[in-house]
């Protein structure tokens, strides 16, 4: 039987994955009253699409910081992503390559940043950055960035600590003893694999390793020592924003963390128009969280985001079947995005305006 939604792949995945891995990567913080929210806020936007326009040859190319995009979306960064699947976030990359995409690996990746680079060197790929307490550990990473060639860091804002999971803590979680943090050595590697009863071994890790001081004046010192573009991911907040810019990010990521974080915060796609108000003329304004079909791609871009990227959705397809999987689900979502795009009247994502895309409060209730 033919996949033909995201849903479809995530139905596969769940079938496939082990209880400690599938837990971890479908789970949210708390109540997971957000996680519901990241879908049905997109549900909440009606659509107002224009007729008799002339959409017989679409365009849905986008440039980011100067790199061609087939079509704007990217894949967000998923933290060790071999549980899915040995094609790990090289299987990703690759597939995020083959459908002109931007593949962003986490610092928590189970592929180093050598081993990515060279697996999938026909891609655009960026960098997520944590701040490590040893400033040296995160100096090292840049450079190792850059080296590789990748061609932005972003660096992830909202998590001084990790949320409250509690299907982590229920399961214990660990990273499986065959797999490592393959940027690191010795304990920064394994450190995941450690976990005590009655909790989560990526919090204990975080809590051990990452520097909860940081501060907006962090990002000098990370402008200090790297020529790279940065993108600050998590921002949910006009004030945020408008920090981003005054201290010289190239762009940000409105992202509540895939609602991994805090419990209800908002959904991503209900940050987006203040943020976009605030720094959109200034700031590349993206966005992740909820993006499960291209009428969530296009109610993104109506509402002013640059680009949008998906994270669950690309572990489904690499857990289905690895990076052919992946490749399979970004076809099903580029195709749809495709058909909302002519439905909707655009022959382009310049023809995209906000009048197109309305909060359903709008209309009367019948």
């Amino acid at each position: 039987m033919a996949l033909v939604c995201v849903e479809d792949f995530e139905k596969k995945a769940v079938g496939q994955l082990e209880k400690n891995a599938l837990d971890y990567y479908r789970s949210g913080a708390g109540e997971q009253f957000t996680l519901g929210l990241n879908r049905e806020a997109f549900r909440r936007l009606r659509l107002r699409p224009r007729c008799l326009r002339d959409v017989s040859r679409l365009d849905i190319s986008t440039k980011i910081f100067g790199e061609q995009m087939q079509w704007p979306l990217g894949i967000a960064p998923t933290a060790m992503q071999k549980m899915a699947h040995p094609d790990g976030e090289v299987g990703n990359a690759r597939a995020a390559g083959k459908a002109g995409s931007i593949f962003i690996l986490s610092t928590l990746s189970t592929t180093s940043l050598e081993d990515l680079a060279a697996g999938a060197p026909d891609t655009i790929k960026w960098f997520q950055l944590y701040i490590y307490k040893d400033r040296t550990i995160t100096e090292k990473l840049v450079r190792r960035a850059e080296k590789a060639n990748f061609k932005a860091l972003v660096l992830t804002i909202d998590a001084p600590i990790f949320g409250h999971r509690r299907a982590d803590v229920r399961n214990n979680f660990s990273l499986p003893s065959h797999l490592t943090l393959a940027n690191f050595q010795g304990v920064k590697a394994t450190g995941v694999g450690n976990a005590a009863v009655g909790a989560s071994g990526i919090n204990e890790y975080v809590s051990s390793q990452f520097d909860p001081t940081i501060t907006w004046r962090d990002i000098a010192w990370l402008k200090s020592i790297t020529h790279l573009p940065i993108v600050v991911k998590g921002v949910l907040t006009a004030e945020d924003a408008v920090l981003a810019q005054e201290f010289g990010c190239a762009g940000l990521i409105v992202s509540n963390h895939g609602a991994r974080q805090i419990d209800t915060v908002p959904a991503s796609i209900e940050a987006l128009p203040e943020i976009v108000k605030a720094v959109g003329d200034n700031l590349v304004v993206m966005l992740d969280g909820g993006i499960m079909q291209g009428n969530d791609i296009f109610k993104a871009l109506a509402l002013g985001a640059k680009t949008v990227f998906v994270g669950r959705p690309a572990v489904w397809g690499l857990a289905y079947n690895g990076q052919k999987g992946v490749e399979e689900m970004l076809s099903v979502l580029k195709k749809d995005f495709e058909i909302t795009m002519a439905l909707i009247g655009c022959q382009s994502l310049g023809d995209i305006t906000s009048a197109m895309v309305v909060h359903e409060s709008k209309y009367a209730k019948l």
